[in-house]
């Protein structure tokens, strides 16, 4: 089958395209790197010419609220006319678990609406949404850092490493649309504020993690399960406290 990865350059893109072609598909890297812009359209057509499914792991390159909701909007609504016309069959999104129990999020909140548009489509879909990864763990932990301490609620995170996401795209990207949403999560549960002292304590960082019921995750506020499955969930490899500090 012929696969655009859209976001195709990036830490998961550029590992899903390489599984694929290991599996004799005929995977394109698709990003502003390659000429193709989901912004602005330029690219589109030639790109999906042809093509069989659509997988879009990109990401926006502003985080804050207005920015990153006009990218997905914006992006999404523009990939999508362009699959119409290309005949594409199969349209899969990354997600995140949880992304509709954390409304204070800005992020959030557009991951939310690019799901809408893709269920809109008309375009058969699959959503798989991941939870946080391995790889992205410090950078959460770093994100509570208050001076000579860091402030962690005591919610659960169940880690998921970005291999494990990758297959887990690869295994619904060559698969019959779901139409519905597929979840991947790490092995393990932890409660937040307990990981990050292991991962503090693995890396040598001296700082003391504060259990803080309010403290927000990038600025939103979190139940005790908005990170993590309610239900059955495609679980990888095991993530331990060491890997995470990394």
């Amino acid at each position: 089958m012929k696969i655009v990865i859209i976001g195709g350059t990036g830490l998961i893109g550029s590992r899903l395209v390489a599984a694929l072609d290991r599996e004799g598909h005929q995977a394109v890297a698709a990003s502003p790197k390659t000429g193709v812009n989901t912004l602005t359209g330029e690219g589109l057509a030639g790109v999906l010419d042809g093509a069989d499914v659509v997988v879009d792991v990109s990401n926006s390159p502003s985080f804050e609220d207005a920015p990153v909701l006009e990218f997905f909007r914006t992006s999404t609504g523009n990939l999508l006319a362009a699959e119409a016309g290309a005949g594409v069959r199969h349209h899969v999104v990354l997600s995140i678990v949880g992304v509709d129990r954390i409304p204070d999020s800005g992020y959030m909140r557009a991951k939310v609406a690019q799901e809408e548009l893709v269920v809109a489509s008309g375009i058969p879909y699959s959503i798989v949404r991941a939870t946080q990864f391995v790889e992205f763990v410090r950078t959460i932990v770093d994100a509570g850092g208050d001076g000579d301490v860091v402030r962690l609620a005591p919610v659960f995170i169940q880690p998921v490493a970005a291999d494990d996401v990758v297959a887990a795209l690869r295994e619904v990207a060559v698969g019959v649309p779901v139409d519905g949403v597929v979840e991947v999560a790490g092995p393990e549960r932890f409660r937040l504020d307990e990981l990050g002292r292991s991962v503090l304590a693995a890396s040598g960082d001296s700082r003391e993690v504060v259990t803080d019921p309010g403290a927000t995750y990038f600025g939103a506020a979190l139940g005790e399960h908005s990170l993590v499955p309610l239900g059955p969930a495609e679980t990888g490899a095991a993530a331990t406290p060491a890997r995470l500090a990394q």
